[in-house]
């Protein structure tokens, strides 16, 4: 599988464009985890997948709000790799309202979104 970012955002596979199907459903001010999102596309055990996926739609102008998915501590992920993305995801987090404490994590219990039945 090519987890590198496409040259054309048309590019995406079908499991990528699984996932974003799933990410688009959490409305504003509610976030999801990496694993939680992986647990509901069918991919059990492997949240790394949707970090990937997530990876490549990063950007401001992007229609995906990768920004509201999150790793299980409640935080935002931070890596080199992510060309300045990290500090973005909070900056849009808190716009949505979503509130870091001085550890830099989200309250779960508050914010975590979960598919309606």
């Amino acid at each position: 599988m090519d987890l590198s970012k496409p040259k054309d955002p048309k590019e995406n596979s079908p499991l990528y464009e699984t996932i974003y199907a799933m990410v688009r459903q959490i409305p504003a001010g509610q976030v999801a985890t990496y694993g939680q999102i992986a647990d509901l596309v069918g991919l059990y055990g492997r949240a790394r997948v949707i970090g990937y996926a997530l990876f490549r739609a990063a950007a401001p102008e992007s229609e995906i709000p990768w920004q509201r998915v999150i790793n299980a501590k409640g935080m935002v992920s931070k890596s080199p790799m992510r060309e300045g993305s990290d500090e973005l995801q909070r900056i849009l987090l808190e716009q949505e309202g979503i509130v870091f404490d001085a550890q830099e994590r989200i309250d779960l219990k508050k914010y975590q979104w979960s598919l309606p039945q």
